[in-house]
């Protein structure tokens, strides 16, 4: 029977406690940024919110654009090295951001240059983050490894959530954007610090990056169970983009009382995310995809609420559950990818995960705000609550999501 005080033991590995630190740190570097980043522009002379829709448009279509190629270089690379280079690339970015802002020469194109190397930084470090775990821990704490970077990386969620906010009305947008330049180079050192060796990494053949992009490619389409959730994904990220993004903060203005209570459920989701780790440390699904599919379901349990008029606090316990349900689902499915997809391929497989998973999602931006106006915002959620639990329906009709089996745990007898 494992034991949370055995699964703790995991961050007196040196080499795990360095990628934990690094990515807790440069999570808090990542909550604090959104915040830092609007108020900062807002704030600046003439600004308004086309002058923030464009740097934030900056940011956002080169992580789009590269992540396909950030998958190919961390196949390639050191994923340490690559995962050092984003951290570095990242800390560079919001450097130069802040001494704009606290300088006062803030050109659109100089401020919309630094967005866009967020942009590709990120595009660079999520793949070699999914790769590296199994460079880093053995294949049987796979699991406890992921769930243990969820705990670190949820918890500075929530402080980002809380500190971010605090430091833009102490000290400003700029000075907060170099407190996150500061973090993310604070993470780059405890990445550098990894130092894993060659021999660790499977050796490959050199080929162009369309080829690589071809043999990831053939990875990916060759598991059903992969690309039909990724392709779920695609259509309840939609949904949740329209709902989290544009239509749950209306609601929360016209009938909740605003700001606070809209954070009252966003900070529902956090506490929900990091309760999750608890269960995703002793969950054992025979079945993990199956499991991860049918978790998708409660996560339109908030959206249906906010449509029906439900009490606040109904809303907030539903965005609790919400957090633990998508916590669960991400150390399950990250657990499984790294299980399933051979190491050599893994960060370029999880680069088509994410770019399936996020492409309609500026749709789902897109349609909300006219949509809420023909229609109303409750309706409208109710029907973002609707396609959630329809495209996870849709999903189980797959045989490679109901019937993937995760290996037997040595020693352990598991319920089927």
């Amino acid at each position: 029977m494992h034991s949370y005080r055995r699964d703790l033991g995991m961050l007196r590995d040196r080499r795990f406690a360095l990628l934990f630190v690094a990515r807790t740190i440069s999570t808090l570097g990542s909550s604090f940024a959104p915040v830092a980043l609007a108020f900062g522009v807002l704030a600046l002379p003439g600004a308004t919110a086309t002058t923030l829709s464009v740097v934030l448009t900056a940011e956002a279509l080169p992580m789009v654009a590269f992540i396909l190629v950030g998958g190919v270089i961390a196949d390639r690379l050191p994923r340490h090295r690559v995962m050092m280079a984003g951290e570095t690339l990242n800390a560079v970015a919001f450097f130069c951001l802040a001494a704009m802002l606290l300088t006062g020469w803030t050109p659109l194109p100089a401020m919309v240059t630094a967005a866009a190397l967020t942009g590709i930084a990120m595009a660079v470090l999520f793949p070699a983050l999914t790769g590296i775990i199994p460079d880093v821990v053995p294949a049987d704490r796979l699991q406890t490894a992921n769930a243990l970077l969820g705990l670190g990386a949820n918890s500075s969620r929530v402080a980002g959530l809380v500190l971010s906010g605090a430091t833009v009305v102490l000290v400003g947008g700029g000075w907060a954007l170099a407190v996150s330049g500061a973090m993310f180079a604070v993470a780059a050192v405890f990445t550098a610090a990894l130092r894993l060796t060659p021999a660790e990494r499977s050796a490959q053949a050199r080929h162009s990056v369309l080829a690589d992009l071809r043999g990831g490619w053939r990875e990916f389409i060759s598991r059903q169970w992969l690309w039909v959730v990724v392709a779920q994904f695609s259509v309840l990220v939609m949904a949740l983009q329209a709902a989290h993004g544009v239509l749950g903060p209306l609601v929360a203005k016209e009938h909740l009382g605003g700001a606070p209570a809209w954070s009252a459920v966003l900070a529902g989701e956090a506490v929900g995310m990091i309760g999750g780790v608890l269960v995703a440390l002793r969950l054992r699904p025979r079945r993990p995809i199956l499991v991860c599919t049918l978790l998708t379901v409660p996560t339109a349990l908030p959206y249906l609420l906010l449509g029906m008029g439900a009490p606040l606090w109904t809303i907030v316990v539903g965005a609790v559950v919400m957090g633990v349900c998508f916590d669960i689902f991400g150390v399950l499915w990250n657990t499984t990818m790294q299980r399933e997809i051979p190491a050599e391929s893994l960060s370029r497989v999880s680069s088509y995960d994410a770019l399936g998973s996020l492409m309609l999602g500026p749709i789902g931006l897109l349609v909300a705000g006219p949509v809420a106006i023909v229609g109303g915002p409750r309706p409208a959620l109710l029907g973002c609550a609707a396609v959630i639990v329809l495209s996870a329906l849709a999903a189980l009709l797959s045989p490679g999501v109901r019937r993937l089996r995760a290996p037997e745990p040595a020693g352990e007898a598991v319920a089927h």
